[in-house]
């Protein structure tokens, strides 16, 4: 039944009052502690512990993407697509060694501050209108429509009103700026991995009950035997979802740039911790790696308990979509529709935190970029410190309002929207992580061999895209770098996976880079390198210790399930 009840909405009416009213606490007992005014609204300056860093990164990158699409994902093809969270939590820990370091070092507070230190300003200004338009014209649309889809699916309420709801939730919160960003998210990671294993909980009854049993290890050990296919980690050639998780790739290749620039080179996720010192920002990071390898429980299980009940005849006509054509990404939101009342209210919390926490984190990032990158260095650049948090709350609001209105508009549920996000910020990302990467590590890197990674990289990974419709990739599907893909008028046609594609553009970027660094130090263009003490990458023998424990874990799961 697509809709709540009276104990619903009670407890959902809980959640909204516990969050505002800690998110008012949050803001008027720190409102008079403040170092910097900008600083403070936008970074938290000095004032975010290890734990609320660890789940701002985690409430900020769980939404609707991973909720819906993700757990879509599970339905279609299974534990597979959990190799963006677990490869994610191996990925944070070298990032908290490696990255952030080098950020704090230099005093980073900005993605597009640290392009323009090791580079020039030009390559900064470029960058920081790439991820604006990014952040803005993907990100954000695609949160705010995949939520309301998902909230729609579940409540009744109408689609639009559902996005305005959730634009404006999220705009209180991030009126407040990170402090109440950051400590909010603490109580919204708690609905939702509380919420969300009381899913997958009752999701797993479910499919015990189909073999007339109850219980989570039952209906776990029926999906293990019904949909063995379903739990595998690495896709042979010729599985259909090879082009989506392209065998060892998901190891070796485009997964790392993947999850690399995402974590390590994102404005979005850094911004949790660049307000921190060394110590606390590792300790958050790692705790955020922790609550990683939890996350497939919460998102993936469910979409695959889906697939399982579909398969023996259940939730045929309630996965079906608007167009009558059953869609994968209705999985979660059907599920929570067999939810008893209360525990569906305690659900749809859960979902709503993931929503706002990744909307007002998202909007946060982008007032920071545009307030301190572009108004702040190009604009104003008298502007005081109140013009300045003036400036980022509003464009808060801009941001948001532009949101709402093209989301409708970008066809986002047709694609399946995680792969709508990965593949097109993937037109940008390898280029991105290639300038960073030797930014950080190799003193020679030019401004202008990271004026080509800025541009041709994105030049690079069209070219790749559209390649097959200009020649004939059946030469390179021996390999495994080309495969059959459907198109939209049912032909067929040879296509480099898009994680491959990224592959490919990454190391080009990197090998033309090195080209155009020495040029230009033969030229006498003398190159600005990042002050680097190579004692900043030592960590404490906490921090090791967990790290091991995740790297173990991790060899565990791949090792059960490859």
């Amino acid at each position: 039944m697509n809709s709540l009840q009276l104990a619903d909405y009670m407890v959902f009416l809980v959640y909204f009052f516990i969050v505002a009213g800690y998110g008012y606490s949050v803001y008027i007992r720190k409102k008079t502690q403040s170092i910097s005014a900008s600083h403070d609204y936008f970074l938290a300056e000095g004032s975010l512990t290890w734990w609320a860093i660890g789940t701002s990164l985690i409430a900020s990158n769980i939404s609707s993407e991973q909720f819906i699409a993700m757990s879509g994902n599970g339905f279609k093809m299974g534990l597979a697509i959990a190799t963006y969270e677990w490869m994610a939590a191996l990925t944070l820990i070298i990032v908290a060694v490696f990255f952030i370091p080098v950020y704090l070092k230099n005093k980073i507070y900005t993605m597009p501050q640290f392009l323009s230190e090791r580079y020039n300003e030009n390559v900064a200004m470029i960058m920081a209108v790439f991820w604006l338009l990014l952040y803005v014209i993907v990100n954000l649309t695609s949160i705010l429509y995949l939520g309301a889809l998902a909230i729609n699916g579940i409540s009744g309420i109408d689609l639009t009103l559902c996005m305005y709801a959730l634009a404006f939730f999220a705009i209180v919160i991030a009126l407040g700026g990170m402090k109440v960003i950051g400590y909010t998210d603490v109580v919204q990671v708690v609905f939702l991995i509380f919420g969300g294993l009381v899913t997958t909980y009752l999701a797993l009854d479910k499919v015990a009950e189909l073999n007339g049993q109850h219980g989570i290890v039952q209906g776990f050990n029926y999906m293990m035997n019904q949909s063995g296919d379903h739990f595998h980690m690495i896709f042979k050639k010729d599985n259909p979802n090879f082009p989506s998780l392209p065998g060892l790739t998901v190891l070796l290749g485009g997964m790392w740039i993947v999850n690399l620039n995402y974590w390590g080179c994102n404005q979005y996720i850094t911004q949790r911790a660049l307000g921190a010192d060394l110590k606390t920002a590792r300790t958050g990071i790692l705790f955020a790696a922790f609550l990683k390898l939890l996350m497939p429980v919460i998102v993936v299980l469910p979409g695959i308990a889906a697939y399982v009940i579909y398969s023996k005849g259940g939730l045929q006509t309630e996965m079906l979509g608007p167009d009558g054509v059953m869609n994968p990404d209705r999985s979660y939101p059907v599920l929570l529709n067999l939810l008893p009342v209360g525990l569906k209210g305690l659900s749809f919390a859960a979902l709503t935190a993931a929503v706002v926490a990744s909307l007002a984190g998202k909007v946060n990032s982008i007032s920071t970029i545009f307030t301190l990158d572009i108004y702040k260095n190009k604009l104003n650049v008298d502007a005081t410190e109140k013009k300045l948090v003036q400036v980022g709350k509003t464009t808060v609001l801009v941001s948001m309002l532009i949101a709402v209105i093209i989301a409708p508009m970008l066809g986002i549920d047709k694609k399946g929207g995680f792969e709508f996000i990965q593949e097109y910020t993937g037109f940008v990302s390898p280029g991105i992580f290639a300038m960073f990467i030797l930014g950080f590590f190799w003193k020679k890197t030019s401004s202008n061999a990271a004026m080509f990674a800025t541009i041709g990289g994105f030049v690079l990974s069209v070219i790749f895209k559209f390649l097959p419709n200009i020649m004939n990739l059946e030469f390179l599907s021996s390999t495994g770098f080309a495969t059959l893909v459907e198109q939209e008028d049912k032909s067929m046609v040879y296509e480099i996976p898009f994680l491959d594609r990224m592959g490919f553009v990454f190391v080009i970027c990197v090998l033309l880079m090195i080209l155009i660094s020495l040029i230009d130090e033969k030229n006498g263009k003398k190159a600005k390198g990042l002050e680097i003490d190579t004692n900043m990458f030592n960590v404490s023998r906490g921090f090791a210790v967990g790290a091991m424990i995740i790297g173990g874990i991790l060899v565990a799961l791949y090792s059960a399930f490859w």
